[in-house]
């Protein structure tokens, strides 16, 4: 039985309403088909794309970061725009990305001892290696929430609040959090609240929702907690994820774009005038993202965006099919036209 928020309505399933959008082709066949769910608003804020249910409630995991970092920002962080930019992040743990971590810690005061994010290896498989050669295990320095939580913690001390408890739900940092996200991603945000895998509450959205808060982020004007958001991440895209990762890749091929991957195959993203997408595939794969997301943006008018690199969204959406160690099929897209074989004409 689904149970939902006490006095309200249980929600559905996320599967109810579930349609394909992406399909894994091997030797010419297809072997796999990914669901989910997936919204691309335009610029006046109007559903132009829909797969299933836009209106599905589900967790955004770290694709909440940008708005936790507003949420911070408002309670008074004052952080430099690659600090910033970290504190929105899902790092690869990288030396580049630990070292920010320790810059933040180290001006607010604080020892990586203060961190209470769940301790983990870093993403990046080099980073993993390098650092268990170092004689090193999980740590909650290496876990890729760490630049949020020394963000979390530098905003209690701005704000006069303690440090110790801040993922306490009833925390005022965390409230704040809730108050933000219920803010800006429309009225049925922030009804359902549970934990993050790092510890960090974590709340609610429908995919229109979060769609409509990223469109807020890089609409809103100069100078405000908004615009230093999308400064940060868009100055340092190599921070919000990593080299090789797609979030990093969108933002270096369109210019004034924020996108922010989250755990179990939920992604946001947003273009400069305020076009925006939110999916949620299905089964939690993060194999189809990729394409998913490269489509999604391209129908949210990436190409119209001047400077634009076409080309990195091209190879953005090449997932090989191995077989024997050489590419035998791709992981496709299958919403938009020309998405399922036969419909050729209509590109």
């Amino acid at each position: 039985m689904v149970s939902g928020p006490v006095g309200l309505p249980a929600e559905p399933t996320v599967a109810v309403g579930a349609e394909p959008l992406a399909q894994v082709v091997r030797g010419g066949l297809v072997e796999s088909v990914h669901l989910g769910h997936l919204v691309v608003l335009d610029a006046a804020g109007d559903v132009v794309v829909a797969v299933g249910d836009p209106e599905a409630v589900i967790w955004p995991r770290s694709s909440l970061k940008p708005l936790q970092a507003l949420a911070m920002l408002r309670a008074g962080l004052d952080l430099p725009p690659a600090h910033l930019a970290l504190a929105t992040a899902s790092h690869d743990g990288t030396d580049e990305h630990l070292a920010v971590v320790r810059e933040i810690l180290a001006a607010a005061g604080l020892g990586t001892s203060a961190l209470a994010n769940t301790p983990d290896l870093p993403l990046d498989p080099a980073a993993v290696l390098a650092w268990q050669r170092a004689g090193h295990g999980p740590a909650s320095m290496t876990q890729n929430c760490s630049g949020k939580h020394a963000a979390m913690l530098t905003t209690c001390l701005a704000a006069g609040w303690p440090t110790d408890g801040y993922l306490d739900p009833t925390h005022p940092l965390q409230e704040a959090v809730r108050a933000v996200v219920a803010d800006v991603a429309g009225p049925h945000a922030a009804r359902h609240a549970t934990v993050d895998g790092c510890g960090a509450p974590l709340f609610s959205t429908t995919l229109t929702g979060l769609a409509r808060a990223f469109a807020h982020l890089v609409t809103a004007p100069a100078g405000s907690p908004e615009a230093r958001v999308v400064a940060a991440m868009t100055s340092h895209p190599e921070l919000v994820a990593g080299e090789h990762r797609d979030a990093t890749q969108v933002m270096r091929a369109v210019p004034g774009a924020i996108a922010k991957d989250g755990a179990d195959g939920v992604y946001a993203a947003a273009l400069p005038g305020g076009a925006a997408l939110a999916f949620k595939v299905l089964d939690g794969a993060s194999r189809p993202r990729p394409a998913v997301l490269a489509e999604a943006v391209r129908l949210a008018g990436a190409l119209q965006v001047p400077g634009v690199d076409a080309g990195a969204l091209d190879r953005l959406a090449e997932v090989p099919v191995l077989g024997g160690g050489r590419p035998v099929g791709g992981v496709q897209a299958v919403f938009g036209p020309g998405s399922w074989p036969g419909d050729e004409e209509e590109r």
